[in-house]
């Protein structure tokens, strides 16, 4: 159950930004929780292995680049191939692939949050008259990247990323609707029908007990 409820919000994430710009979906995968090896207490002969429930294995990030969706917006970046955009945070430099970015005050280009996204040297991006020169956008290639939250990450930076910026457009998200609405389905009936295994052990124990306080002697 415990597994189950990870997924479900796992899922339940991932369904949360299906419309979020350069979003990367999640993937879980569990393994066996461990085997009981069941033997005739007459004999001692094997009779088999009892599964004793399952756990989550690992959760793995789909990052591959997705569709790009025109916008007409100048300000809209989407990243076409391989690469991430650098944004300057109070933690560090974080790294994205949401290009829905804007002009502050001081007409720099900064992403949702209002943090300076990085240029070409670590040099803020200028906007002049509602544009900017996405050639001055740096674009990073990233290696291991770790989920941060508000769309972004952490990793390791270096070498020279081979995609392109393009203006006027925004990454897809990465999360396939219908097929997390079916996963999440699944799992809502796994957990219920490992509810009802639970109630019906606690339901026999019950009666075991009862009846064996009635018996005579």
């Amino acid at each position: 159950m415990l597994a189950e409820m990870a997924r479900q919000d796992q899922l339940a994430n991932d369904l949360a930004n299906a419309s979020t710009p350069g979003y990367k979906a999640d993937r879980v995968s569990q393994r066996s929780f461990g085997d009981l090896m069941l033997s005739n207490s007459t004999d001692g002969s094997v009779v088999g292995p009892l599964g004793a429930g399952s756990a989550i294995d690992k959760q793995v990030t789909d990052v591959r680049p997705q569709a790009l969706r025109a916008t007409g917006q100048p300000l809209d970046l989407a990243v076409e191939g391989d690469g991430w955009f650098g944004v300057q945070t109070k933690q560090g430099v974080r790294y994205t692939r949401n290009g829905s970015f804007s002009a502050d005050a001081q007409g720099k280009l900064v992403d949702q949050l209002g943090n300076a996204v990085l240029g070409v040297g670590g040099k803020p991006v200028a906007v002049t008259e509602g544009t900017i020169d996405s050639t001055k956008v740096a674009l990073f290639n990233l290696r291991n990247p770790l989920k941060q939250g508000d769309s972004n990450f952490t990793g390791q930076a270096g070498g020279q990323a081979t995609g392109t910026v393009r203006s006027g457009s925004l990454e897809g998200s990465g999360v396939d609707p219908a097929r997390a609405m079916i996963d999440l389905m699944a799992s809502m009936r796994t957990l219920e029908a490992t509810q009802r295994a639970i109630t019906t052990i606690d339901t026999t124990l019950q009666q075991t007990s009862s009846q064996v306080g009635t018996l005579p002697g």
